[in-house]
């Protein structure tokens, strides 16, 4: 007689026992969700600095930090229309990163199973490395929904051995492959008191991101910063805006990129969806940006994580993007790099996602035929990156933007006269300096941008 095939339901509801009922909303428990992925991998993993360590999800991937994808190994059961995805940084919530990062020779690349129709669409993630393991999971019927944590070794022997089970029956190899990436992990240390860390950040991670909707009257004798707190308020809008606006478009890319990798799309079709998936991307990226922007004006860290960085190599990388990206308004990209120059201390990752900004940034002033050109040049200690901007010779120069940017805030500002929405001069210029970097902007003479070299000790700007 045949074994029963586990479920992903079967897991969920093993993580369920002994936990109490809830009646949250399902909009309500998705929105805990994504802030639990974001604790887990922002709050609890990355710092930890882990090294190796296993991660199995369903309906989609949800380990989405490229630093840890790199580092551990995947499995995904998704429906049978996903199984032809390819890019392991797409996951249910997207880290902000540029479109131009290669993962396709990245060693962590996730196996990938069928979802049946049985397993349900409820959410799981469960990660294993020998200093921390933890399981996460939506559960529930309709207005009794909850988020599941569980780290207690009882609950997360259970569920491995249930997925071995589930492997068993479905594809012996990766139920082995399972059993020899945990045998390679070594023995693996409980970690009791993880759930004391997890729901307190949790927790404040919900009440970073979620505006106060509280009113009440304030004694008399209670002084107020009304200012500062108007500041507040909005920097908590602005992070929840880009919060749900790139959580969508990373659901409808991930889906738009599933689709391009069927045989027999008409071309008309193929040509759309990838404009949609370019779309996607470049709204992610953006948004990605001003939710970095926002993090740097609520806890104005200094400088950290700096290392040497080929900012010449790394202009000429991304620059077929942003030539493609150009092309799109009639735009031309040029290069002008001075070969064999130093390398110069930033943070590579959160540079390319500037950069990029930086480029849409200054090419949205510009009319059809225009010029956008990239200098880098040795200046001393440090390194100097020019993007000038240049008309074409049939528009008027009284057609650039004449009417100047207003601040709606203490990161973003506007054109009225074009709708253009981007971060503010002095939000640049912090993103900036945080990276590595001091901006300067002289009007109608582009902007420069000073990077100091690895042997410069220059970080006060």
């Amino acid at each position: 007689m045949s074994t029963p095939l586990v479920t992903i339901q079967a897991l969920q509801k093993r993580m369920a026992m002994g936990v109490p009922h809830a009646t949250s909303s399902e909009s309500a428990v998705r929105r805990m969700w994504w802030a639990a992925l974001d604790t887990l991998q922002s709050d609890i993993l990355l710092p930890m600095n882990l090294t190796r360590g296993l991660w199995l999800s369903s309906p989609l991937p949800a380990l989405y930090e490229p630093k840890l994808l790199k580092k551990f190994q995947g499995w995904v059961w998704a429906p049978k229309d996903l199984l032809n995805i390819s890019n392991p940084s797409i996951g249910m919530l997207p880290p902000s990163q540029s479109a131009s990062v290669d993962f396709h020779n990245d060693s962590s690349c996730y196996e990938r199973l069928s979802l049946l129709e049985e397993d349900g669409n409820d959410p799981l993630l469960i990660v294993i490395t020998p200093e921390i393991q933890i399981a996460l999971a939506l559960e529930g019927k309709s207005h009794e929904r909850k988020l599941l944590m569980r780290s207690d070794p009882e609950t997360l022997s259970d569920l491995l051995t249930l997925l071995d089970n589930r492997l068993n029956t479905e594809n012996v190899d990766q139920a082995n492959n399972l059993r020899n990436a945990l045998e390679e992990l070594g023995q693996l240390k409980t970690n009791d008191d993880l759930s004391k860390v997890f729901w307190p950040l949790l927790s404040q991670r919900l009440a970073d991101i979620a505006p106060s909707l509280n009113i009440q009257t304030l004694p008399d004798n209670l002084i107020i910063d009304q200012k500062s707190t108007e500041k507040n308020s909005e920097i908590s809008l602005l992070e929840a805006l880009t919060h749900e606006i790139r959580t969508p478009l990373a659901t409808i890319r991930t889906l738009i990129r599933s689709l391009l990798r069927k045989q027999d799309l008409p071309k008309v079709v193929e040509t759309r969806l990838k404009q949609i998936d370019i779309e996607c991307t470049e709204q992610i990226d953006r948004f990605g940006l001003i939710f970095n922007a926002v993090e740097l004006e609520r806890s104005k860290p200094k400088q950290t994580n700096l290392a040497l960085t080929d900012l010449g190599k790394m202009l000429t990388m991304l620059s077929p993007v942003w030539k493609s990206q150009l092309e799109r308004k009639s735009l031309t990209l040029i290069l002008d790099i001075t070969p064999d120059l130093p390398k110069v201390l930033s943070d590579s990752e959160g540079l390319e996602l500037m950069l990029t900004g930086l480029i849409d940034r200054n090419s949205r002033g510009l009319q059809a035929g225009g010029e956008l050109t990239l200098k880098l040049r040795p200046a001393g200690q440090r390194l100097k990156l020019q993007i000038l901007t240049q008309l074409s010779a049939n528009t008027h120069s009284g057609l650039k933007e004449s009417v100047s940017n207003e601040e709606i805030g203490p990161v973003l500002s506007w054109n009225p006269a074009t709708g253009n929405l981007q971060l503010s001069q002095a939000a640049t210029q912090r993103l900036l300096k945080s990276l590595g970097g001091r901006l300067t902007n002289r009007r109608d003479s582009g902007m420069t941008i000073f990077f100091p070299v690895s042997e410069s000790k220059e970080f006060d700007f």
